[in-house]
């Protein structure tokens, strides 16, 4: 399990509009493609600087394909990066601060220690 993996898809999907519109509707697609494709590019280097040893663990990639923060957050990716991704993707489709509410209420059943977030 990589928590800098997860939290590099996070970031970079929440920094590009037709990212975010693609992973709302076509969160498996994007997850492959974005696995092949970004996974392994080193950000803010030039495209041919490439890793080649990322990769989703199969669990991992089962909570992105279904949008699950709360078993995203267990992994220990960092909630301020989901949060900010999934209002992008849902908070539309709900009232004002009705998904940030429910976001909070599908992790209460968490207690302390929470997951370590480091990378």
């Amino acid at each position: 399990m990589s928590r800098y993996l997860l939290d590099k898809f996070l970031y970079t999907v929440d920094r590009d509009p037709e990212l975010v519109e693609r992973y709302r509707e076509d969160p498996a697609g994007t997850v492959a493609w974005w696995e092949a494709e970004m996974a392994n590019r080193i950000l803010n280097c030039t495209a041919d600087e490439r890793s080649t040893w990322l990769a989703f663990t199969e669990d991992e990639r089962r909570a992105l394909r279904q949008h699950d923060h709360v078993t995203l957050f267990q992994m220990g990716a960092h909630p301020f990066l989901t949060l900010t991704l999934f209002i992008a993707m849902f908070e539309r489709d709900h009232g004002p601060l009705e998904y940030q509410k429910a976001y909070g209420q599908a992790m209460a059943h968490l207690s302390l220690p929470y997951p370590d977030i480091s990378t």
